[in-house]
């Protein structure tokens, strides 16, 4: 995607998307623990583990990305590391009555599935990801951003973060709505391309190329994990 501005017949601006995505894929960067926060988002058992309501859906994407070998890894050296981990599901009570009666768009497909339904199998955490003593676990997320119903930005503050490091569930959905907000909050964002899931990878793929650049250093499990200051 790119389009250029001429004002007044004598200035061009040139704008390129690709060419922004792919600088700052190539960032070279370092992240200092005490003001890094891993986020991870969604990583429960609907999206996750077989069984799941939305397992199948996402399932080409988390054998293509290695999503669910990747995650653990990065909140493996999150934890090791001493960054602040934080994880950030999304629930709903038993009849998804937070949702409007006549949904659209995918909060329909939530509400018609009864998917994310709190204190169910579905909703928890899953095996792999699940919270331990030191992490912290948003409240109240029952949208698509991790910020607008939750706590996520007080425990930020409150903690001093300035670099946040997104992964997770849809990579463009819940993901990059967070990205955005927190792009537009002032945080430095990083959003791992290789520890993110979505229903298509085609979905998954052109928000790589489209969209994360504009909001975020994309970047791998594995630049995270070498960046992370001793």
């Amino acid at each position: 995607l790119s389009f250029s501005l001429t004002s007044l017949g004598t200035s061009s601006f040139h704008f390129s998307v690709s060419a922004l995505s792919t600088m700052s894929e190539t960032e070279s960067f370092s992240l200092d623990p005490s003001n890094t926060a891993f986020v991870f988002i969604e990583f429960q058992n609907e999206f996750t583990t077989e069984g799941g309501k939305l397992y199948d859906a996402v399932k080409p994407t988390l054998e293509k990305y290695n999503t669910m070998e990747n995650g653990p890894k990065l909140l493996s050296k999150a934890r090791e590391s001493k960054c602040t981990v934080i994880h950030c599901p999304i629930e709903f009570d038993a009849g998804h009555n937070e949702i409007s009666d006549s949904p659209y768009g995918i909060l329909k497909g939530v509400k018609d599935g009864e998917a994310f339904t709190a204190d169910t199998w579905n909703s928890e955490i899953c095996e792999s990801m699940k919270p331990i003593e030191g992490d912290m676990t948003v409240k109240g997320k029952s949208g698509l951003c991790g910020f607008y119903s939750t706590n996520l930005d007080f425990i930020l503050r409150q903690r001093g973060i300035t670099n946040v490091v997104l992964s997770g569930f849809l990579a463009n959905c819940c993901v990059e709505s967070t990205m955005r907000t927190a792009y537009e909050n002032g945080y430095k964002v990083y959003t791992v391309k290789d520890a993110c899931g979505a229903t298509s990878i085609e979905g998954q793929e052109a928000c790589f190329e489209h969209n994360f650049g504009m909001f975020s250093v994309p970047t791998t499990t594995e630049a995270v994990i070498s960046s992370i200051t001793a």
